[in-house]
């Protein structure tokens, strides 16, 4: 652009709305926020053919603003992309910012206005981009265990077709105890912050048994609020268990056997969770791995670190989870 052509555009952005602003700010900055991420993806692309595992590859030009290869092997062609949860979706310029989005825990509304998308595109990316962090959890706590059930309201949010009639609007959902309108949540946490948690369809000795014995260290020590289920389970497990009588006022034994910290995790996620207004039992457990990846990374956390995470790359995430 020749520099009086430049100041004769410069002048007119006084004029413009407030919506052609951010179009306009979007738009200069997607060639930077699409070059880091190209930058970012390559740096981070891995070393083998994602088809046959073969190290023998050729660069075969750019696709769609990312370098692509050529495996001399089995001949196919992939992108840094290819077989991970992000393959194939648009806009890769605005995921840096969602990922930032999804680290101040917006709403699918206020992430969508963020990166200027519609509401259902952002829908899609927050699942698409959950959908590997989910499986990031501790899977070996050691040392005092704590241990405890938590419930969440049963919800067909979104769904066309229920095994129920529709709720009308004012319905009280949120009933007390652990009815059939409740999901239970078994939420494992050891005293160096390593946290993991399985969705259930009953809280009960045989559901949750194979999951202590999974998870739980064998000379660990397991404490509980004293609930049956979980008292068999340890047992059947042969973890040693400490249950603590909280009907009877008993909080604390020998000083330190408490199941405080789990329940400090518990009351922090449901306040989470409540800026959702209610989440569809069957995405669950993406919302239950999103709340455990802010809290592990904590400082460490990043957009790059949750692109990279969203891609399946966890093998360096993995050891954020349990230390």
């Amino acid at each position: 652009m020749k520099t009086k052509a430049y100041h004769e555009w410069l002048q007119g952005l006084e004029q413009l709305t407030r919506n052609q602003r951010k179009a306009v700010f979007i738009h200069l900055n997607a060639d930077v926020s699409g070059a880091a991420l190209a930058n970012e993806l390559e740096r981070n692309q891995g070393n083998a053919c994602p088809h046959c595992q073969s190290d023998r590859l050729g660069r075969w030009g750019y696709q769609s603003g990312l370098p692509r290869f050529r495996c001399r092997d089995c001949g196919k062609c992939f992108n840094a992309l290819t077989g991970t949860m992000l393959a194939r979706l648009r806009h890769k310029e605005r995921w840096l910012d969602y990922s930032q989005a999804l680290i101040e825990g917006l709403t699918v509304r206020a992430a969508a206005e963020r990166c200027s998308i519609n509401k259902t595109t952002s829908f899609r990316w927050r699942h698409r981009f959950l959908d590997e962090i989910a499986d990031l959890k501790a899977d070996n706590l050691a040392g005092i265990v704590e241990a405890d059930e938590t419930y969440f309201p049963l919800s067909f949010k979104g769904s066309r077709q229920m095994p129920r009639p529709p709720h009308r609007r004012g319905h009280a959902t949120h009933q007390r105890g652990t009815g059939d309108n409740q999901v239970p949540v078994l939420v494992l946490r050891d005293r160096h912050g390593a946290t993991t948690d399985f969705k259930l369809t009953a809280a009960t000795q045989a559901e949750e048994t194979p999951i202590i014995s999974q998870v739980v260290a064998s000379d660990a020590v397991l404490c509980t609020d004293g609930g049956a289920s979980l008292k068999g389970a340890a047992r059947q497990a042969g973890i040693d268990h400490r249950a603590l009588n909280q009907s009877a006022g008993v909080r604390v034994l020998a000083g330190v056997y408490h199941i405080q910290n789990v329940n400090a995790y518990d009351s922090r996620l449901k306040t989470w969770m409540r800026r959702f207004h209610g989440v569809a039992t069957k995405y669950l457990e993406n919302y239950l791995g999103w709340r455990r990846g802010l809290e592990r990374w904590g400082n460490q956390i990043s957009p790059q670190l949750i692109l990279q995470a969203a891609m399946g790359r966890s093998g360096d995430f993995r050891l954020l989870t349990q230390t």
